[in-house]
């Protein structure tokens, strides 16, 4: 009886886990400003102290300092005043990550003017725009991009310590054109904060979605089985802070891509929003698709040949991701 007990509640408790998300979801499609700040101070640069590279005597670009003389440091500011205090003989010990792999070394720093100088660029945030794709109205977990930020100096994933996502409007359009990927031109409003970044993954962005929820109808989730080929919608924002629908064509989905952020290829068809972008660019990423009234998936990349073409995420590949 114990046994057959048991057995028993692992099956019940086993689905809520698997299926924490909701069946329903309001879609995205407004555009935000995104902050992540990074664990530890990211190496992106050199410059020259006394016609040396002294900080390449030891580190490489894409090397992440987490400490200093074995205290940690998380920003700029935290680690211009461990070396003050803690310069001996011209060097400081640090402690860096390279290649997943800890290491303890030297860092040179030599004092011109009172100025402590240390051949490094460093950064600590990254900042961007791109388009939420959904929030879950239960648990108000939201999910964007559809894919990683990844540090443009480095090409690495960018690990976050801490982020938020605010309000930002589009003021215009650098067009696309075959062979040329444009942009949304933004603003972000830093005043607006709408919600926390907690991860940053080959999937997309997540996080708690902090504020009151739109007023929007939520729409159900599609199943990969129900994508069909042919007339899509997605949503996205081109001009201020309005999201509009513009028409989309689904021409193929890769069941062995499903957990990938190119499981859906689709083509722009909406001659409004052809006119204004010449078809997907650089901040449209996330905003979800919609078909008959599910939604589907979220813009994640551009084919740069035909930049009215593009690929797509599968919607329940990013709520998964988020609820982990």
């Amino acid at each position: 009886m114990k046994k057959y007990i048991l057995t028993l509640l692992i099956s019940l408790i086993i689905p809520l886990e698997l299926f924490a998300y909701s069946e329903y979801i309001i879609p995205g499609g407004e555009n935000i400003g995104i902050t992540i700040n990074s664990k530890g101070l990211t190496v992106v640069g050199f410059y020259k102290v006394n016609d040396k590279f002294i900080g390449k005597e030891t580190l490489k670009v894409g090397d992440i300092i987490t400490k200093i003389n074995g205290i940690d440091v998380e920003s700029i500011n935290e680690m211009s005043d461990l070396i003050a205090q803690e310069l001996e003989n011209g060097k400081v010990s640090i402690t860096i990550e390279r290649n997943n792999k800890e290491i303890e070394t030297d860092l040179n720093i030599i004092k011109e003017n009172n100025i402590y100088k240390t051949g490094l660029y460093i950064k600590e945030k990254i900042n961007g725009v791109g388009t939420l794709t959904y929030i879950d109205p239960v648990t108000k977990i939201y999910g964007a991009l559809g894919h990683e930020i990844t540090m443009n100096e480095t090409n690495k994933i960018v690990e976050v310590r801490n982020g938020n996502i605010y309000e930002s409007y589009v003021n215009s359009i650098d067009r696309s054109a075959d062979g040329t990927v444009g942009s949304k031109n933004a603003t972000i409003d830093f005043k607006s904060t709408l919600g926390t970044i907690k991860e940053n993954t080959k999937k997309g962005i997540f996080g708690n979605y902090q504020v009151d929820l739109p007023n929007t109808e939520v729409v159900k989730v599609a199943s990969f089985n129900e994508i069909d080929l042919g007339k899509a919608y997605i949503y996205t924002t081109v001009d201020g802070e309005n999201k509009e629908k513009f028409e989309i064509e689904i021409l193929k989905k890769e069941e062995k891509s499903i957990d990938t952020s190119k499981a859906i290829s689709f083509k722009i068809t909406d001659t409004k929003l052809l006119e204004e972008t010449g078809g997907v660019v650089q901040g449209m990423s996330g905003s979800p698709i919609i078909q008959d009234d599910k939604i589907i998936g979220a813009v994640t990349h551009v084919v740069v040949d035909d930049v009215t073409k593009g690929y797509a995420i599968f919607i329940r590949t990013m709520l998964e991701e988020g609820e982990n």
